[in-house]
């Protein structure tokens, strides 16, 4: 047996296992490219370490402690309250506020679980509330997280743009962003009008009834395993109410402080320095973090603590694998035998659905690194547009996080309405995400691909 197909098995094997054991997968990656490296490959355990992205593990690194000092004082709570009360009681903005946040949350460093986590609780609170579709609202969170989760300093769009710089592809970011974006708002506007959407239009909250706004913001939730990370996330109040000195007010509204604006002007800072002046994402958020951490030491002290550690150890365990693989020779196999079916387009079709089949089940953030350069043959030789087949991999390879079995999925499932039952709701969930799974990749593909080829 060729050491592609080893390498190829191996994958397979962590996966599975990642997937049915609450094992970190970046654990499990590292042990296989160790044995994968040195029993196959002959490699060095400093050659097969040399894998490993510092770039990267940098970038989850300094993205994620800033967004941890962003919930710490407030500045979440502000931003979601400022959005909830923006819409003054119209109850079919409702949703599209919870996407917006949600989006904004990821876009600007957090985990996609960490997101949904933090709205969806409030989300799902005011579903039951005002008689909003609870599936719809549920969705619009999850979609919301994946809307966003692409930006350039974000923790997908940081994996994204590091695997295709180091597969040599054109950078695609803002192709990437806006893709998944598109996808995702298109996604949400179909839930929108199949699920009862039009008909709240009509209907009116008190935007200054303390019953609507601090009693959702304080409105305790589950709290779920963030699957393959042997972590929880934090939902309810757990998430959202952290910050020091208690800053809503009896109208739910929240008082701006000057630490928040700070935050709020760090995060700004952030993207133009990191975009327009093409500085390190993680050197340039890390950064921004300290200055923070410094100007209030004492209320930051435990916020390092809160870096996403099982992101950063799952990203880099299968960073490294996925370069034990491209050793191996196992992206050129795949990729060769999928332009040999006929079209280099009829490949890329079956990787988007080996993407979000394998998505639906395992981490969306473990198969970004795997998928990508397994696309680089077709790209080469087929004719496809690196950016766009890229986009379309991303999205085919998110959207199925509405799955119950993603961690996004059973944080809706976990947080339901009082007004509807938990084996209801899970099969309207069960339902939707098999939809997506069978019905997106191809969209995606037909949308992105196709036009490009």
């Amino acid at each position: 047996m060729g050491p592609e197909w080893v390498a190829i098995l191996a994958l397979i094997a962590l996966f599975v296992m990642g997937t049915l054991l609450p094992i970190n997968m970046g654990a499990l990656a590292y042990v296989a490219a160790w044995l994968v490296g040195m029993y196959s490959l002959d490699l060095s355990e400093k050659e097969i370490l040399a894998g490993v992205s510092g770039d990267l593990v940098l970038t989850l690194i300094g993205v994620t402690y800033l967004f941890a000092i962003a919930k710490n004082n407030g500045t979440v709570d502000l931003i979601v309250s400022s959005a909830v009360k923006a819409v003054r009681g119209r109850v079919a903005l409702i949703p599209w506020v919870m996407f917006a946040v949600t989006a904004l949350l990821t876009a600007i460093g957090a985990a996609s679980p960490a997101a949904c986590a933090i709205i969806g609780p409030i989300a799902l609170g005011f579903a039951g509330r005002h008689k909003i579709n609870p599936l719809m609202m549920g969705m619009f969170v999850v979609h919301g997280a994946q809307g966003g989760g692409f930006s350039p300093i974000s923790i997908y769009g940081t994996i994204t743009n590091s695997v295709m710089e180091q597969n040599n592809l054109p950078s695609s970011e803002l192709t990437v962003f806006l893709a998944s974006l598109a996808v995702n708002l298109v996604m949400a506007a179909i839930l929108f009008i199949l699920l009862g959407g039009r008909k709240l239009m009509a209907q009116r909250a008190d935007a200054d009834d303390p019953d609507t706004l601090a009693d959702h913001l304080h409105r305790g939730g589950a709290t779920v395993p963030a699957r393959g990370t042997g972590t929880t996330a934090p939902t309810g109040t757990q998430a959202l109410v952290r910050h020091v000195g208690g800053s809503v007010s009896d109208t739910g509204a929240l008082r701006v402080r000057r630490d928040q604006v700070l935050t709020l002007v760090a995060f700004v800072g952030v993207a133009v320095v990191a975009l327009v002046f093409d500085k390190n994402i993680g050197f340039v958020s890390i950064t921004a973090a300290v200055i923070l951490a410094t100007l209030a030491p004492k209320e930051h002290k435990d916020a390092v603590r809160q870096i996403a550690w099982p992101t950063v150890l799952l990203v880099a365990g299968v960073s490294t694998y996925a370069a034990i693989l491209t050793k191996a020779g196992s992206p050129e196999f795949v990729g060769k035998w999928a332009a040999g079916l006929g079209a280099a387009v009829i490949g890329a079709l079956i990787l988007c659905y080996v993407g979000g089949v394998v998505s639906a089940f395992a981490s969306s953030t473990a198969l970004l690194p795997v998928i990508i350069p397994i696309a680089v043959p077709l790209i080469a030789n087929g004719g496809i547009s690196a950016g766009f087949f890229v986009a379309a991999l991303a999205v085919a390879s998110t959207i199925v996080d509405v799955s119950p079995f993603s961690t996004n999925g059973a944080l809706m499932l976990a947080n339901k309405p009082e007004t509807i039952t938990e084996p209801l709701y899970y099969k309207q969930i069960l339902l939707y995400s098999s939809i997506v799974v069978v019905v997106g990749p191809l969209l995606v593909w037909a949308a992105l691909v196709l036009p490009g080829w």
